[in-house]
């Protein structure tokens, strides 16, 4: 891993935790603003009609919100270079699984919807019997030359 790009999503789940979702949304560009809030002044770019997905970019930072259909914040993401994080947003926050966190099995995944994919990035989301929801994210881009935030 690269300690830079260690360092810089550190820094924003730590802006995250600290400052709160809706002043870190407050600061990016262009896709709108309320990372954290059930209905986001930002575009739904889900890939599903079962949830809702609304992205967020700093400069080098992609964010990926995900919000049930009746707008329940259940998780979202932060990712730039190889890393993908979870960020303590969401009901579900804890339960992400990504390359460097959590558990992405088969069985999981076979019972996921696909919800976004960017070409960086996929996310997917299980629910599960307890009523919460496994939230999964992998790298989806194959040159990383050609990848604007992401990495493989």
């Amino acid at each position: 891993m690269y300690p830079v790009i260690r360092t810089t999503l550190s820094i924003a789940a730590l802006l995250a935790v600290s400052c709160g979702g809706t002043a870190m949304a407050q600061a990016s560009t262009g896709t709108g603003t309320g990372l954290g809030q059930s209905w986001p002044n930002a575009t739904d770019v889900s890939a599903s009609p079962h949830y809702h997905v609304y992205v967020f970019e700093r400069p080098g930072l992609r964010f990926v919100q995900v919000n049930d259909a009746s707008g329940t914040v259940r998780g979202a993401i932060a990712y730039s270079g190889s890393e993908i994080i979870g960020l303590p947003v969401g009901v579900d926050a804890s339960r992400w699984a990504t390359p460097n966190e959590g558990v992405w099995n088969a069985a999981t995944q076979a019972n996921s919807e696909q919800v976004y994919s960017d070409g960086a990035v996929k996310v997917a989301a299980a629910p599960q019997p307890d009523g919460t929801m496994r939230l999964m994210a992998i790298g989806d881009c194959n040159n990383p030359a050609e990848c604007s935030v992401k990495g493989p």
